[in-house]
């Protein structure tokens, strides 16, 4: 099989059409599967392992006076490099919200979807096995094991749910306009991704713990076994994804992905 049959670009698989090339015959029988299906999951697992991994040992490491410099700055640092660095092979997405984004505006091909999550979950439980593997106990349990543990209270739900949408809401919109969007992609996508995600944080830390990410939030619930109010850090983003996808297909996407007003 070519160089060409065998390679997936960004383009191909995740920040294009979501449809990719049709495969030979050949191609079908020799490493179509791993180029398609095997490689993209398993750097989706990579990924979100070691970018939860740094989030994690971020917040456990983070002392009380310093508040969410340390995390923000480790969450978005070490998104954009696994973004700069992973992105050609599955996209970089590390995050079932951003997943789900991306399919939404046809940069990621429905079937892939269900893979992907799996291996961005997979993917944060052993990024935060390991974050607990190398952290101190004391400060392991004193940081509840980098579970969110901002809503404490059923009155402070709201506001936390509807955090955690706006800033999934960023997020998304950083990834689908900057990456997937043919007319507004560049090659600073990894770094506005990145940026997106430090910002959310510093801004809405003290609401809901900026999460963004449902990956994240789970694979420290299970390890630490903290599942106070998880269901926020799912319901959030989910819907900010949903949000960014009709605000792309129906509004500001171009005209090769919107569904109205394409204009001639």
């Amino acid at each position: 099989m070519s160089a060409e049959a065998a390679a997936v670009s960004m383009g191909d698989l995740e920040f294009g059409s979501g449809k990719g090339k049709e495969p030979s015959a050949e191609g079908r029988g020799h490493g179509w599967w791993h180029e398609r299906l095997v490689r993209p999951c398993l750097v989706e697992l990579l990924g979100s392992a070691l970018f939860i991994f740094i989030g994690c040992l971020s917040v456990i490491g983070n002392g009380p006076e310093a508040g969410p410099l340390q995390p923000a700055l480790a969450h978005g640092l070490a998104l954009g490099l696994l973004v700069a660095t992973l992105g050609n092979i599955s996209g970089g997405h590390f995050n079932p919200a951003v997943s789900l984004a991306a399919m939404l505006v046809g940069g990621l091909n429905l079937t892939m979807l269900l893979p992907y999550w799996v291996s961005q979950l997979c993917g944060g439980l052993l990024g935060a096995s390991l974050a607990k593997a190398v952290s101190p106990g004391d400060r392991f349990w004193n940081a509840s094991g980098a579970a969110f543990v901002t809503v404490q209270e059923p009155g402070q739900v709201a506001g936390a749910v509807l955090a955690e949408v706006v800033l999934t809401t960023l997020l998304a919109l950083a990834v689908c306009m900057g990456a997937i969007n043919e007319k507004t992609q560049g090659p600073l996508a990894p770094f506005s991704i990145g940026f997106s995600v430090t910002v959310d944080i510093l801004a809405g830390g003290a609401v809901s713990g900026a999460c963004m990410n449902p990956a994240r939030a789970f694979g420290p619930a299970v390890v630490a076994n903290h599942w106070a109010f998880h269901w926020i850090y799912w319901l959030g983003p989910l819907l900010g994804s949903l949000l960014v996808g009709a605000l792309v297909r129906f509004f500001i996407g171009d005209g090769k992905t919107r569904l109205i007003l394409k204009g001639r």
